[in-house]
């Protein structure tokens, strides 16, 4: 899978990508405006381009509050981030290649109040997602927010993520309408964050084709190319 010309598929103005972006965005919003006064700390991971987090911090009246760190794998996609990042004059976002499934690269900024996990569940399998979930108490700072993704094809995990973030203390804030054609969740921490587990690996990110590969041929089903949602 190409990442890097993925992204073009944001540029469809009536795709459900762009859909999708749009919706994460205004929650990106919403939890910016409502974090406390002061410094606000910003983790997104696997955060390709960036574009969810940094169109919205260019026009934001908190911009000048914020912390970011984007890490993400494709150095093609870092250096489109910090373009824009640039761009927009946002000075204090710090755009890394690197893996984003090592919790390590966060220690400089976790707890967070706003941790981005945008285009990973539908990437990785249900072992490494409700791990990631349980290493978002490392990562999220009491009363802090987690907005995620994922598809609602076959098999629809987003009540089962739910669940998973019930169970590690965090509350269900929002969640996108099931009938949408895609899942976008928004969760606060309840709970005391965890000391960061040095070393831990969150995930291995797989990608959504073959994954789907891997799911069909487990079920003995035709994979449909092209028609599955991150």
């Amino acid at each position: 899978m190409d990442w890097s010309a993925w992204h073009e598929k944001y540029d469809l103005a009536d795709s459900w990508m762009a859909r999708r972006l749009q919706t994460v965005q205004a929650q990106i919003g919403a939890a910016l405006s409502g974090a406390p006064e002061g410094d606000v700390r910003v983790i997104s991971l696997c955060a390709g381009e960036g574009r969810d987090l940094l169109d919205v911090l260019a026009e934001h009246p908190r911009r000048n509050d914020v912390r970011a760190k984007l890490v993400e794998l494709d150095p093609r996609n870092t250096a489109a981030a910090a373009k824009q990042a640039a761009r927009a004059g946002l000075q204090n976002v710090d755009v890394v290649t690197g893996d984003a499934a090592l919790i390590d690269q966060y220690e400089d900024m976790a707890p967070a109040d706003l941790v981005l996990i945008c285009g990973v569940f539908g990437n990785i399998t249900d072992a490494d997602i409700e791990h990631t979930i349980a290493g978002c108490s490392q990562l999220c700072k009491a009363g802090g927010t987690v907005i995620w993704t994922r598809h609602r094809a076959t098999p629809d995990r987003v009540p089962q993520i739910c669940e998973w973030f019930e169970a590690q203390g965090f509350e269900l804030q929002w969640l996108s309408a099931a009938d949408v054609g895609f899942g976008v969740g928004v969760h606060r921490f309840a709970g005391t964050p965890d000391p960061l587990h040095r070393g831990d690996r969150l995930f291995e990110f797989i990608g959504y084709d073959v994954l789907a590969t891997t799911e069909s041929a487990a079920r003995n089903e035709p994979t449909l190319h092209g028609q599955r949602k991150v």
